[in-house]
């Protein structure tokens, strides 16, 4: 689905807000016995919607991002959620997925999982924009987000 941008107020800062939502289907394995989803799923689908909004935001997908920004990735150092609905095995559902915050080398996001309409799931991250050190290092570092990056994803 297609970006819009919403004029932001209170946390954002007066952020114009990057909002992206995404169709997704709840599938067997995302499910317990029950066929009520195992609530970690809803992370993992917090996690491919926050990836997919850089790659429309940005317009090229993840490996072409990290390699034009040279930089190593963007780890959650921040989460939660509160489950309002359940979803079970075969629910179809939108997630709205809007950038509330833009720091120096830090980014939230909020995400609101919806099922017929009505709010299921609402969560949050808190991303970091990170670099390795050196070429050959596995230490990382937050790194200041790209004037680029910012102004795709509302400004600050």
């Amino acid at each position: 689905m297609r970006p819009t941008r919403d004029k932001g107020s209170g946390a954002s800062r007066g952020v114009t807000k990057l909002t992206v939502k995404r169709a997704e289907r709840i599938h067997w394995g995302d499910c317990d016995p029950a066929g009520i989803i195992y609530y970690p799923r809803y992370f993992e689908i917090f996690d491919r919607c926050t990836t997919s909004m850089l790659e429309q935001a940005l317009s090229m997908n993840k490996r072409q991002f990290l390699i034009k920004y040279d930089f190593s990735g963007y780890p959650c150092v921040e989460t939660g959620a509160r489950f309002l609905h359940p979803t079970t095995f075969g629910d179809d559902v939108i997630v709205e997925s809007t950038v509330i915050e833009l720091g120096r080398s830090s980014f939230k996001i909020q995400h609101r999982l919806s099922k017929d309409g009505e709010l299921a799931v609402e969560g949050s991250e808190t991303r970091v924009w990170v670099r390795r050190q050196t070429a050959d290092s596995k230490s990382i570092k937050a790194h200041p987000i790209p004037d680029e990056v910012v102004a795709r994803l509302g400004g600050r």
